[in-house]
């Protein structure tokens, strides 16, 4: 036992001393964090942006077009461009602002690269060349920086050091979301409490830092870089006192204002007071216009290409459980209307005899169907196919012929069986109504399954109030990952 326990005694010294040295590298990597963010952002775009110039040039060549600018003097301009659209900040923005950025970059980044090398002859094919080229450099730099985020946040740098300013409610409410949201670069690390708040138990897990009414003796906070704060009047406290933050600390006000919950609010400059504009951009014809040919010119040729797919998985269908191998779902769609939802067959002919027997042999099943109206464990699904072709989502394929006959979009909200749609918020359930359901949208890019009707109502809101071209792009390109990943398929 005295052995033991003296080798216990050595180990605990090595393991210490590990666990200091760890420390340390960790306070070095907190302490640079920020150049260390934009360092390897850099890296993963000039990467990224040299692999696809590169491959673009064999196809150039191909068909006898000069390419004579090096690869990687291309690669610098693109990262140029992106630090000047404000990619390399260090913190934030959130991921589909950063897609927005990243796409307005290539687009200028695109026009001088192009009036740069234009060759004196087959002006139409270099310059269909390097549409194609800049297409390419969206898509690679898109899911580079994806993956660098998700490397980023798991090592605990990707997140700023943030300081919540406000009444507790309301601070206490941001860091549930924050803690959702990783992807939007916020970590919070500290409180300053509202002088006026009534709440007598402080039940935020964050070190409180002073109250605002006493700004002046708060401790400087030297390491946060975004304050939030939850009201003008904190905002106004804290200029006051200059000294309470670092001169590059980002301020952040809150306005918790319904309608307003987009990463595309405009704001305009009214004399001493500021204006939010509050859009409505699904609302014009010209948007619906233009929503409709983006559906029309993706949907046509993808369709073509799943052909094959969908006619493999409808055979699998018939060899396990005979019967059709599609099937026509009833929804609610625009308007209100019955939407025939076309779909591969992924359950048992007999799935609702299934169904309410399982849930009237197990209530944990029944309370689950009652708040998520999905199961985990589902015993109307087809034996292995039915669970790949819903987890993979080829079972929503043939759901391309709803989008060219016009009953559906690509992106949108996604359209629920009637008894679903009427447990949403009855003044909500009309706004949703006004536009056409999709194939994808922002809740399958974010919950899916995992969130629950307010979690649904929330995401769908969003999307409806700020939709823009941008922001279907951004969600077409989410679901691949998505898909691949199945979180939350059911």
């Amino acid at each position: 036992m005295a052995d033991h326990g003296l080798n216990l005694h050595s180990f605990d010294r090595a393991r210490l001393r590990s666990r200091g040295r760890q420390n340390r590298d960790a306070g070095l990597a907190r302490q640079y964090r920020k150049p260390i963010v934009i360092a390897i952002l850099i890296c993963g775009d000039f990467a990224a942006a040299l692999a696809t110039i590169s491959c673009a040039r064999l196809p150039a060549q191909m068909i006898g077009l000069p390419w004579q600018a090096p690869q990687h003097i291309g690669a610098l301009l693109v990262v140029l461009m992106f630090f000047v659209f404000g990619l390399y900040g260090g913190s934030g923005p959130g991921p589909y602002e950063r897609f927005r950025q990243r796409t307005v970059g290539l687009a200028a980044f695109a026009v001088i690269w192009t009036i740069a090398t234009l060759p004196s002859h087959s002006v139409p094919h270099f310059v269909i060349v390097q549409a194609a080229t800049a297409a390419g450099l969206l898509l690679a730099g898109h899911y580079v920086e994806t993956a660098i985020r998700a490397l980023l946040i798991h090592l605990d740098l990707w997140n700023a050091p943030t300081v919540l300013v406000g009444a507790a409610d309301r601070c206490r409410e941001l860091v549930r979301f924050l803690e959702r949201k990783p992807e939007l670069g916020l970590k919070p690390v500290g409180w300053i409490r509202a002088d006026d708040d009534s709440s007598k138990v402080v039940s935020l897990p964050l070190p409180v830092f002073g109250i605002t009414a006493d700004l002046n003796r708060v401790r400087p906070c030297a390491e946060v870089e975004v304050a939030i704060f939850a009201t003008a009047a904190e905002l106004a406290a804290v200029e006051r006192s200059s000294g309470v933050f670092a001169s590059t600390c980002c301020f952040i006000l809150l306005e918790d204002i319904d309608n307003i919950q987009g990463p595309l609010v405009r704001t305009h400059a009214l004399g001493t007071t500021i204006g939010i504009e509050i859009r409505r951009n699904l609302c014009s014809w010209q948007s619906r216009m233009f929503k409709r040919m983006f559906d029309i010119l993706l949907a046509l040729p993808l369709a073509l290409v799943i052909l094959p797919v969908v006619g493999l998985a409808a055979l699998l269908i018939k060899l396990i459980d005979p019967g059709p191998a599609f099937y026509i779902q009833k929804r609610v769609g625009r308007h209100g209307r019955t939407l025939e939802m076309l779909k591969l067959r992924t359950m048992y002919t007999n799935s609702e005899r299934l169904l309410e027997e399982h849930l009237n042999r197990d209530p944990q099943a029944r309370a689950e169907w009652q708040r998520f109206f999905k199961l985990r464990n589902d015993p109307r699904i087809l034996p292995v196919v039915g669970n790949f072709l819903r987890r993979s989502s080829v079972d929503e394929l043939p759901q391309l012929w709803n989008v060219i006959s016009g009953d559906m979009s690509l992106v949108g909200p996604r359209p629920l069986p009637a008894y679903h749609a009427e447990q949403l918020d009855t003044n909500f359930q009309p706004l949703r109504a006004s536009v056409l359901p999709g194939i994808t949208g922002l809740w399958q890019v974010s919950s899916r399954s995992d969130g629950d009707l307010e979690t649904l109502q929330t995401e769908d809101l969003c999307y409806i109030h700020n939709w823009s071209p941008w922001l279907d792009f951004y969600i077409l390109l989410q679901t691949v990952p998505a898909v691949l990943r199945a979180k939350g398929a059911r």
